[in-house]
């Protein structure tokens, strides 16, 4: 400590010395406490969860996370069609609302009038407001009938590619996989285009001025520009969404038909997702093997999610690292 941090400590009043000193342990301690509090409440659901499967567990060992069967009578459970069915939604979710938040937040930040802006935002940021109950509602009475009707143009338009066209075949039922996904989209657009829209507006005006002035046009700026200095910020508001997606219930519920068999890849056959399935069949479960069963389908749910917050933090410190390379 050098002269000029010990006289000014002199000069400071021993009681006041002392309090400061009191609040700073209790702020210390205040906050390690809620942090491990986190880690016990986050142990004890880990914790409950393989308790509470265990039964299942060693009935069907790692063979129930490719089984496909779904028999509760005959007490025969696989969780190949719940895991098929919340991954397929969240993809098509994400390769919808991910172009249209990019879009959203470019406009509302480089090419929306100021008057615009604002009310605008807050459209957007009300829709994150609206009950999931409502939105799947609202997917079953109103846009089921009407996806049905466009899903044999849908067929016609992607049907020929190979191996995508797959995806697109089956009877127009309005209902299913592909119909959840766009729900879910539209569910977690709000959130994905809210952080792309916060993130791009830090960029400092300066480095945008700048490429401007040598003559780049918006499009430059966004890609060359906004998008590396806020690359962490769009990552994380991405996988916020797929968060949202993953855990999603009740919409999913109304939209993806909850059935237990696998009838290909296609996008447009009903299904079922591990959300989906512990919603509607939680309160039957009579059996002690039933019950073990769903709760290692939320077990696995919950892997599911942590597995992809692992990679989206491996994948932020690699962007790091590279920054650090290239300075």
């Amino acid at each position: 400590m050098n002269s000029s941090n010990q006289a000014t400590l002199a000069r400071i009043p021993f009681g006041q010395a002392l309090s400061r000193n009191w609040g700073d342990w209790l702020f210390f301690n205040l906050t390690r406490f809620f942090a491990v509090l986190t880690l016990a409440l986050l142990a004890g659901i880990i914790i409950s969860l393989i308790h509470g499967s265990l039964p299942a567990i060693e009935k069907f060992g790692a063979a129930f996370l490719w089984t496909a069967e779904w028999n509760p009578p005959a007490e025969r459970f696989g969780a190949l069609i719940p895991i098929y069915g919340t991954l397929a939604t969240s993809a098509v979710a994400l390769v919808i609302a991910v172009p249209v938040s990019f879009g959203i937040a470019l406009f509302l930040t480089e090419l929306a009038p100021a008057w615009m802006r604002r009310p605008l935002g807050i459209a957007i940021e009300l829709l994150a407001g609206v009950p999931s109950i409502v939105y799947g509602m609202w997917g079953l009475l109103v846009f089921a009938p009407l996806f049905a009707d466009f899903q044999p143009v849908l067929t016609d338009a992607l049907g020929w590619i190979p191996l995508i066209g797959t995806l697109f075949q089956g009877p127009p039922m309005g209902i299913g996989i592909l119909s959840a996904g766009i729900i879910l989209a539209v569910m977690i657009i709000p959130f994905i285009a809210s952080v792309m829209r916060d993130v791009f507006e830090v960029t400092p005006a300066m480095l945008k001025e700048s490429a401007y002035g040598v003559g780049a046009t918006t499009w430059e700026v966004v890609w060359n520009v906004v998008l590396p200095y806020t690359k962490v910020g769009v990552v994380g508001g991405i996988m916020l969404g797929l968060g949202r997606a993953l855990g999603e219930t009740m919409a999913v519920t109304f939209l993806i038909g909850n059935l237990n068999a696998f009838n290909g890849v296609s996008l447009y056959m009903p299904g079922n997702s591990i959300a989906s399935a512990l919603a509607n069949e939680f309160a039957e479960a009579t059996s002690e093997m039933y019950t073990s069963a769903l709760i290692e389908l939320g077990l696995i749910l919950f892997l599911i999610t942590m597995v992809v917050l692992a990679c989206s933090r491996l994948l932020l410190m690699k962007l790091a690292t590279g920054e650090g390379g290239k300075s």
